[in-house]
């Protein structure tokens, strides 16, 4: 199986233009270590990377499998996602991360245990997600309309943002290889959104 995804994703990757590698030979682990996702878990792997540079060293672009183990007393799980994760001077983010709301969070909020950030032009965005950042203002000035019309209509997404970088994901979902093609065409629009490429700024 592992064996016949790699061949799947080489080709994807051929028909993207992009560069196929099987392991993490850029190492791109440690530029990801202030992640959420990445904080957490032992035996961390990085598989079955697809990679673009753009030719003016713009941005550096890497979608990529990544698995984890959660230990919990005597039993364990292993956690796997695809990751889109770019690279560029042009984003300057602040830092944040979203995920979809689960229902312990809004608990939490009616309790006020946890706090989250909310639109109120965009009600089913804030039902939908949990958005926390260290800085609320710059984070409401970065999320422009156009992104909160995006995961509004795209649901069950998880997206990090810190300075030069952004991941965005599926939490323990593989992409299947017929998927990895949107997931890219999604991946760079999102780029694009929050350097104001769309919406002539």
């Amino acid at each position: 199986m592992a064996s016949s995804r790699k061949e799947t994703l080489k080709q994807v990757a051929y028909d993207l233009s992009l560069s196929f590698h099987e392991k993490d030979d850029h190492n791109i682990l440690p530029y990801l270590k202030g992640f959420k996702l990445f904080r957490k878990g032992t035996r961390k792997r990085i598989s079955n990377v697809l990679f673009e540079e753009h030719p003016m060293l713009e941005y550096r672009l890497y979608i990529f499998d990544y698995k984890y183990t959660i230990h919990a007393g005597n039993s364990h799980k292993r956690y796997k996602q695809t990751v889109f994760f770019v690279q560029s001077k042009k984003l300057a983010l602040p830092s944040f991360w979203m995920k979809p709301e689960s229902f312990f969070h809004k608990v939490g909020e009616l309790l006020k245990l946890t706090s989250d950030i909310d639109f109120v032009d965009y009600p089913e965005f804030s039902k939908q997600y949990e958005l926390q950042s260290e800085d609320e203002d710059y984070t409401r000035a970065t999320m422009n309309d156009q992104i909160l019309h995006f995961f509004t209509i795209n649901k069950n997404w998880s997206l990090e943002g810190a300075n030069y970088y952004m991941i965005f994901y599926q939490h323990d979902k593989f992409i299947k290889a017929p998927g990895i093609k949107d997931f890219y065409k999604k991946g760079l629009h999102l780029k694009r959104l929050f350097k104001f490429e769309d919406i002539g700024l």
